[in-house]
């Protein structure tokens, strides 16, 4: 008997996939990135941003995610912690000015750069942890045994919609990328953009409750 029956699984990954394409500062990171640099950089923010679901999709399988839903102390931490990374992201954004943009440059210092500020993006947001606590059990069924099994297998199906829905929106931006290679004044514009933005997604986690 498989853990999870493939009518659970095939809902869940419709659902799975319109809330990867819901606004939010994942997507929102994935989509400035490709604009000013690129799709391929893009498509490594959103391996790092997929690599940090392990973390979240670990926690809630292992019960570590409960103690950001019932400890006060951790849950703040952690989202002041995202915040403020959030904040450094921002005044990275807003200092940025015209740079030479081009896909074929695809530095490996850059992209593991992008990479990992993917992975701490994803990680230092609590709101995940709670939202993946209460969103995978869900669709298990105890029945079926192997509980721990089934949120991993649910965890993974999440990771390859947000991979899909990421990856997609990387690409599209490659079309503002394509202006701004030849728009010094539409970089520093989109930067000034993603700054503000960024500003708005670090007052919304700080100020949100579990």
């Amino acid at each position: 008997m498989m853990p999870i029956d493939l009518d659970t699984l095939a809902a869940f990954a419709v659902t799975a996939l319109l809330l990867a394409y819901a606004p939010g500062p994942d997507n929102v990171f994935v989509l400035t990135q490709s604009a000013l640099k690129g799709p391929w950089k893009g498509v490594m923010v959103t391996l790092g941003l997929c690599t940090g679901l392990i973390v979240h999709t670990s926690a809630v399988a292992l019960g570590v995610a409960v103690i950001f839903q019932t400890s006060q102390l951790a849950f703040t931490l952690l989202k002041m912690a995202g915040a403020v990374y959030l904040l450094y992201l921002a005044w990275g954004a807003w200092r940025a000015g015209a740079e030479p943009l081009s896909d074929a440059a695809m530095e490996r210092g850059e992209c593991g750069r992008l990479y990992r500020r993917g992975i701490v993006m994803n990680v230092t947001n609590p709101k995940v942890a709670i939202f993946f606590l209460a969103f995978l059990p869900q669709f298990t069924a105890p029945e079926r045994g192997g509980m721990v099994a089934q949120m991993f297998i649910l965890g993974a199906v999440f990771m390859l919609c947000a991979l899909v829905a990421f990856s997609s929106i990387a690409f599209a931006a490659g079309s503002i990328h394509l202006w701004l290679h030849r728009s010094a004044r539409g970089q520093i514009l989109l930067n000034r953009i993603a700054a503000l933005v960024f500003v708005g997604l670090a007052v919304k986690l700080a100020t949100a409750q579990r």
